[in-house]
Order: structure tokens, then C-alpha cells, then sequence
């Protein structure tokens, strides 16, 4: 009986010690997972389901990839920040994160704006190529850490139009006293052209347009543009957007509180920013032609940019572009480092791609 004891004892003593060791392995899932929900206000109107779609897809994305733990809430233009203030309350810590893009405060650096769009720039894959296997991530990194911010390319609208006038551009002397809704680094060479630039939100695009505070607008392209309503007030529609080839668009986290995150997260939502990138820009590419149609049969008049307005505003983007780099050293440090990638590009396309994209467009013309 005593040895049937001893032996209790010692299973039992045994399994607490491996019940101890067990505990000991076992890593703190709670603490390795801790539940953060954080506010997340965009730059873009909820009324329009491309933009505001790919903010709750992102939000979304990067809950499923956590097992709901880390949760991002999502909110419209004034709902908790200005659109145009987004970056501002990310950097100082209002607010956790944002969806906004870098170009909108091209004003406090304009090196932003090369992490966004600018006049006469790349593609969607030569804008993609850049900023993942480019270096292109890499050297914008400090210049949203001044910001107070890391950002994350979101989405991208693809190629963009060239924007809404209520009268016809035959020549570059046309575009002189419009009072013109441009964003970015556009406004700059617009105005060089005679025209006032103004950068407004989204949001404030079509009353501004109706009650004549400006004379054209340009946004993103026809789905957009057909949602927001610009075709009811300004009839000539112009492309190319030379302004804002195909924009990237970023969500915008704390820098204080991405490098706290845990790394899973972090990388939870580099992963759903690359997936919603791609995402938005093929269903952009789907959205566009059918609404451009619809614009054109409600008596939209399509025109294309004469070839000496192109040139005027290109010849203005170089001065633009020599006269940043002459002031801020940084600017023409990233800049060189685009426009490198940007050039190896072109000519690699026009090899490869271009080419062949023009002879299926002319010989499948109808």
C-alpha cells in the first residue's frame, strides 16, 4: 500500500512538473496578439465606391489577417478629420492612421508629392516597379518620417483624365485666368500658364464647380467624375491627365506607433496595402470604359489636349522641376532617383510594350 502511494505521488508530482515545463514553453498568445482598434480617417467621399471601397477593404483585410484583433475603423472626409488634414492628424497623433495621398501637402515639402503623382510622370507599373523593387520606398522613407508618419501604398487610380472645362483649350493662352481645381505639383504648372490653380478636397469639387467658384476641375477619371456629377456643369472633358498619371495613395500610420506594433501587424498591413493597391487600379481599369460611354451618349464632349497645350504645360513641369531642386536639395536628390527609374523604363516599354499595345489598338479599331 505504501509503495502504490509512493507511486501516486510521484506520477503525480511528474505530471505537475511536466504541466510546469508545459506552461513554460507555451508562448503568451495574448500578448504576442493584443487587441488594438484604431481610427482610421480618409480623404475620400463615401458617396464614390472606388476610393472609399478600397479604405473598407484595407480596414477589412488586415482584421481577417489578425484574427480580428487588430481592427481599423474607417471613416469619411470630416467625419472625425478634414480631408485635407488627414496626414496632420496621423503625424501628431490624433488620430492613429489615415487613408489621404502624399500629394495633397506637397506645400510643407514637395518631395511628398513624388510619392503621390506628378506632371508627366510614371505608370501604374512603372509607378509600382519604383516603389517596391526600385528603391523608391526607401529613399521617401524620411521624408514621411518628418511628417511623423509611414506610409503604405494603398491604391492607385490608374491612368487619370485630364480634367472638366466649361469652355474649349485650343491653345495654351486658354487656360490663362481659369480659376482651375488641380492637385499636387499640377497647380504649380498651371499657373505658369496663367491659369490659378486651387486644390480642394474631393468633396468640394462639384459645389465649388456650380456656384462658379472655379472654372474646371480635374479629378480621376470618367467613374468617378460621372458619380461626383462634374458632367452636369462642365461639358468638355480633356485627357490625357498629364497632371497625375496614375497617383499612388497611401494609408498613413503614426510613425511612433507603427514601430510598436507588433511585427505580424506591421506586416498584416503591408500585405492588405499591396493586395488593395492592385485591387483598386483593376477595378478602376473595369469601371472606366463603360462610364466613359455613358458621358459621352448624355453629350459629354470628349476632346484631347492639343499637341501645343501638352507642350506648354511639359516645357512648365521641367522649369517647375529644375527650380525645386535648385532650392531643396532633398527634392532633387529623390526626384533624380525617379526620373533615372522613370526613363529606364519608358524606353524598356517602348521596346517591349508599347510597341505591340499600338498596333492591337489601331488594327482593332472600330
Amino acid at each position: 500500500m505504501r509503495e502504490a502511494k509512493r507511486m501516486i505521488g510521484r506520477r503525480a508530482a511528474g505530471g505537475i512538473a511536466a504541466g510546469t515545463a508545459m506552461a513554460l514553453a507555451t508562448p503568451n498568445l495574448a500578448a504576442a496578439t493584443p487587441r488594438i482598434r484604431w481610427r482610421s480617417p480618409g480623404s475620400f467621399p463615401k458617396s464614390v465606391d472606388t476610393l472609399w471601397a478600397a479604405h473598407e477593404r484595407f480596414c477589412q483585410k488586415v482584421s481577417e489577417l489578425t484574427d480580428g484583433a487588430f481592427q481599423l475603423v474607417p471613416s469619411g472626409p470630416g467625419e472625425i478629420v478634414p480631408a485635407l488634414q488627414v496626414m496632420d492628424a496621423v503625424g501628431q497623433g490624433s488620430v492613429e492612421c489615415g487613408f489621404t495621398g502624399a500629394g495633397f501637402y506637397f506645400g510643407k515639402d514637395p518631395t511628398l508629392a513624388i510619392g503621390a503623382a506628378v506632371p508627366f510622370g510614371p505608370s501604374s507599373r512603372h509607378t509600382w516597379s519604383w516603389l517596391q523593387a526600385g528603391g523608391g520606398r526607401e529613399i521617401m522613407r524620411d521624408v514621411y518620417r518628418d511628417q511623423g508618419v509611414h506610409a503604405i501604398p494603398m491604391a492607385c487610380t490608374g491612368a487619370q483624365m485630364g480634367g472638366w472645362f466649361r469652355k474649349e483649350i485650343r491653345t495654351p493662352e486658354d487656360m490663362k485666368g481659369l480659376k482651375f481645381r488641380i492637385a499636387g505639383l499640377g497647380g504649380a504648372v498651371v499657373t505658369r500658364l496663367g491659369a490659378v490653380a486651387q486644390q480642394l478636397a474631393p468633396g468640394d469639387i462639384y459645389p465649388s464647380l456650380e456656384r462658379g467658384v472655379i472654372d474646371g476641375a480635374e479629378y480621376i477619371g470618367p467613374y468617378d467624375d460621372e458619380k461626383l456629377g462634374f458632367h452636369r456643369i462642365a461639358k468638355y472633358y480633356y485627357y490625357p491627365g498629364w497632371q497625375e498619371y496614375a497617383p499612388s495613395v497611401d494609408m498613413m500610420v503614426n510613425a511612433k506607433l507603427w514601430d510598436a506594433l507588433p511585427a505580424h501587424y506591421r506586416a498584416a498591413m503591408e500585405a492588405a496595402g499591396t493586395e488593395t493597391w492592385h485591387w483598386v487600379m483593376a477595378r478602376y481599369d473595369v469601371l472606366n470604359p463603360p462610364a466613359l460611354r455613358r458621358l459621352i451618349g448624355s453629350g459629354t464632349l470628349l476632346r484631347a489636349y492639343p499637341r501645343d497645350v501638352l507642350a506648354a504645360t511639359y516645357r512648365a513641369t521641367q522649369e517647375v522641376y529644375a527650380e525645386l531642386g535648385e532650392k531643396d536639395g532633398r527634392f532633387r536628390r529623390v526626384w533624380e532617383h525617379w526620373d533615372r527609374h522613370r526613363l529606364e523604363q519608358v524606353q524598356w516599354f517602348r521596346v517591349a510594350e508599347d510597341s505591340l499595345a499600338n498596333f492591337i489598338a489601331v488594327s482593332t479599331a472600330r
